[in-house]
């Protein structure tokens, strides 16, 4: 089951699953809006026993959803997030699931892309129990008006996960593994994996030129598992 919802703050959710799922999931959107892809992200983690929420990020805007070959107007669109819209739409979206009767240590937020760099911002915050980053930029120069992830890194409140190409020409193996250092000593517990033939934006089916199937599955199985074994199931 899938429904929308317009939360009192103004953010729109997609939301996939039920209630009786026993954790729930934020899924942070790329910088091509909450399109059929994420949407069927947000389906999979239903699929897979998670009560999945994705907010739209670019509602301030009109909440598009822009085609993947739209490279300036994406740009665009991510040029119009600040970070105090970002902490709103997070902690509403949080608010949400409390409500609807899930506990920050019973939720976890995953990203792609620019929603990698949302998802480690979103760990800093107090609402979730874990999360993941698939390929999210901003380690060394901050973007959205957030510092960078290098400079966030201290604020981990939760355990993280990182997910990296070694063939993304955006983030090089040289800032993916400062990030390594930078998180290693969270008392929370961070791992960063690294797929040696993979590109920026390698769990995307949408776009075949990316796309690495091996990785993707193995990155969201991780996934998975990580969630399940970090978030304490709801009561």
């Amino acid at each position: 089951m899938t429904t929308r919802h317009i939360l009192a703050s103004g953010t729109p959710l997609h939301v996939a699953g039920d209630t009786t799922a026993p954790r729930a999931v934020i899924v942070i959107q790329e910088a091509f809006g909450v399109n059929d892809h994420i949407r069927s992200v947000a389906q999979r983690f239903a699929d897979e026993g998670f009560y999945a929420v994705a907010p739209e990020l670019f509602h301030r805007i009109g909440s598009p959803e822009i085609p993947y070959d739209q490279f300036p107007d994406a740009m665009a669109a991510v040029g119009s997030l600040s970070r105090e819209g970002l902490t709103d739409d997070l902690v509403a979206t949080s608010r949400f699931l409390v409500d609807a009767g899930y506990e920050s240590a019973s939720t976890g937020v995953v990203g792609y892309c620019m929603g990698g760099s949302v998802t480690f911002y979103a760990a800093t915050l107090g609402g979730v129990g874990a999360a993941a980053s698939f390929y999210g930029g901003g380690v060394e120069t901050g973007r959205f008006g957030l510092p960078s992830l290098l400079e966030l890194a201290s604020d981990l409140r939760c355990a993280w996960r990182g997910f990296y190409g070694d063939r993304d020409k955006g983030i090089p193996v040289e800032q993916v593994e400062a990030l390594r250092a930078a998180t290693s000593s969270s008392p929370y517990g961070a791992e960063i994996i690294r797929y040696a033939d993979a590109e920026h934006g390698f769990n995307c089916d949408a776009r075949p030129a990316v796309y690495n199937e091996a990785a993707a599955r193995d990155a969201t199985a991780r996934t998975y598992q990580f969630f399940a074994e970090t978030l304490v199931p709801r009561t």
